[in-house]
């Protein structure tokens, strides 16, 4: 198998779209053969099998921990890999050094250069790339002019807002017409209007640019309204693979529903099972719901049952109930209410409310059973209902990698993108902080400005 030694000389011509704008160099395919990472006997990345399409759109989902940073970094060359092999268009790249793999990278901390304008900012990649400077300019004015900055051109990062610099972030990887563009956590030092906002700005771009991208997050609904395929990781390993849709109605195991958006995830017993229809129960819960998948559930069985919340409805006058409750916490959303409701032994139902309901009121609960899926061995992942609590959503795990394998701590400086990958250790950092060209000295991002100009 051939190895290549400069991907960025090898990146294909990129397409030019009506208009006069260029679309980013497109690979055909980016493939992931058993692609792990261990700290000596802790593995952080089990093998992770994977196919990327060329302009697929691809969310790693996970809580912090889950190893769906260190897959990033084992792509992007800033962590070596343990076993396993990536592939780009059939050419193996792992042991290809970050500066020469060519790929684009955004990352949480932004890492934009303070000294620089934001043109300058976006031209340093291709100045140390030995682009032309009549070409630097064509296509930083092109880029800047696509992300909205092109007023902002001669401002420094200090002088912006945060989803103005992001946006500088993004121009910088995107200018380079990587064959594959990383993020890492993008949006997650952006308020919530600002994330709304950059989403539909980053999807714009990948789709104007005919982008390849691998994005990181922690967030369900960030990855279900950017992403064309999710890959969710549990402890290293991947829980499911599939489209938003797929995931979002047909979820796999307890973990992949809690990161779905099923905040309902009760433990029960089984009382009766008729081939996929399950009867189930404990103490004042009693509903009636699907096996998912192939799995058999017998009489006595301990199972975990998922519900979303627009799933759970205040039950009509002679409906069948699921449950009677009283509704503790009541948060307005416009239309609809969310409801914190608590059953008389303790357990906690989370619904959707369109009528008024106040705290103390009583309430009486049914669910459809196609709308409760019932996971048989396994049982419950961690934080599912028991007695008095309630699972937590996905998103609301914390946005940061932890110390150690996982870590991503902030980066001290422009040089330290040329840190060796097998130097890193549990806790150490290797991400870096401009650009997968930015191996030169902040002085040397100096004369930048004039290749920009």
């Amino acid at each position: 198998m051939s190895t290549v030694t400069d991907m960025t000389a090898s990146a294909r011509t990129p397409a030019t779209r009506a208009g006069g704008v260029r679309a980013a160099s497109q690979l055909g395919e980016l493939r992931l053969r058993g692609m792990s990472r261990a700290y000596g006997a802790y593995t952080a990345l089990h093998p992770l099998d994977l196919t990327v399409r060329g302009g697929e759109f691809v969310a790693l989902l996970g809580p912090s921990g889950c190893g769906k940073t260190t897959a990033l970094n084992c792509l992007a060359g800033l962590l070596p890999l343990t076993a396993g092999e990536i592939l780009l268009d059939g050419k193996r790249v792992d042991t290809v050094p970050p500066e020469k793999r060519g790929f684009g990278m955004v990352f949480q901390n932004y890492a934009l250069f303070p000294h620089l304008t934001v043109r300058a900012n976006v031209a340093f990649g291709l100045k140390m790339r030995g682009v032309p400077k009549a070409e630097i300019q064509r296509r930083v004015e092109e880029v800047l002019r696509l992300v909205r900055l092109g007023e902002h051109a001669h401002k420094h990062p200090g002088q912006l807002s945060g989803g103005q610099q992001q946006r500088v972030a993004i121009a910088r990887a995107i200018v380079m017409e990587p064959p594959l563009v990383l993020m890492d956590e993008p949006l997650s030092n952006l308020d919530a209007a600002l994330r709304l906002e950059m989403r539909s700005e980053i999807r714009r771009l990948h789709q104007e640019f005919g982008l390849t991208t691998l994005y990181v997050t922690h967030d369900q609904e960030e990855a279900l309204s950017l992403a064309d395929r999710l890959v969710v990781l549990d402890a290293g390993r991947v829980s499911q693979i599939g489209t938003p849709a797929e995931l979002y109605e047909h979820p796999a195991d307890p973990h992949v529903a809690a990161f779905m958006g099923y905040r309902n995830l009760l433990a029960l017993e089984v009382v009766s099972a008729r081939g996929p229809e399950v009867v189930a129960a404990r103490r004042g819960l009693r509903l009636t719901g699907t096996v998912v998948g192939d799995a058999r559930v017998t009489q006595g069985q301990q199972v975990t049952v998922a519900i979303r919340p627009e799933d759970v409805r205040i039950a009509e006058e002679g409906e069948p109930r699921v449950a009677e409750a009283v509704a503790e916490i009541v948060e307005y959303h416009g239309r609809v209410l969310h409801v914190e409701a608590v059953t008389a032994d303790g357990d906690r139902v989370h619904l959707r409310a369109g009528r008024e309901v106040r705290p103390g009121d009583a309430i009486a609960l049914a669910v459809d059973a196609e709308r409760a899926l019932v996971f048989g061995a396994g049982g419950a992942p961690a934080g599912a209902a028991e007695p008095g609590g309630s699972a937590e959503p996905g998103g609301s795990a914390e946005p940061d990698e932890p110390g150690g394998p996982e870590g991503s701590a902030e980066s001290t400086g422009p040089a330290t993108l040329a840190k060796s990958a097998d130097s890193s250790e549990p806790g150490d950092s290797s991400e870096p902080t401009a650009s997968a060209e930015s191996t030169a000295s902040a002085g040397s991002g100096e004369s930048a400005e004039e290749g920009s100009r």
